[in-house]
C-alpha cells in the first residue's frame, strides 16, 4: 500500500517525510514505489499461493533491507527528517519477517 501511495502522491509523501519536493524528486519517487509496490504484490500472491517461492521471498526481503538502508542513509545525510526512521524501522521490520518467513518455508520442507 505505501508503495501505491508513492505512485499516485509522490509530493504527499515526500512532504511528510521533509524532503525537497521538485518535478525531478516526484518523478523518482513515484518510480521507486511503482517498484516497492510490485515486490508487495509478489509477496502477497507468495503467501497465498498454495506453494511458496522460496526465491521471491528472499528477493523480497533483500528489497526490504535494501530499502531500510537507503532510507537510514537519507535521514543520516540530512535528505529525510527524522519522521522517515518510521519508514526505515518499517522496512527493516519487514525484512527480517520476510527472512523468518523464508526460514519456516525451508524448515517445513526438512520436516
Amino acid at each position: 500500500m505505501s508503495g501505491l501511495a508513492q505512485v499516485i502522491a509522490p509530493s504527499l509523501v515526500l512532504g511528510v517525510i521533509g524532503a525537497e519536493i521538485t518535478a525531478s524528486t516526484n518523478h523518482f519517487f513515484a518510480i521507486i514505489g511503482m517498484f516497492m509496490a510490485l515486490f508487495g504484490g509478489l509477496m502477497l500472491h507468495t503467501i497465498y499461493s498454495a506453494e511458496s517461492s522460496k526465491v521471491a521471498v528472499l528477493w523480497s526481503a533483500l528489497q526490504k533491507l535494501g530499502a531500510f538502508v537507503a532510507v537510514g542513509l537519507g535521514v543520516m545525510s540530512g535528505l529525510f527528517s527524522a519522521l522517515a526512521w518510521g519508514v526505515a524501522l518499517f522496512d527493516l521490520f519487514s525484512g527480517l519477517l520476510f527472512l523468518y518467513y523464508l526460514k519456516s518455508i525451508r524448515s517445513r520442507e526438512n520436516a
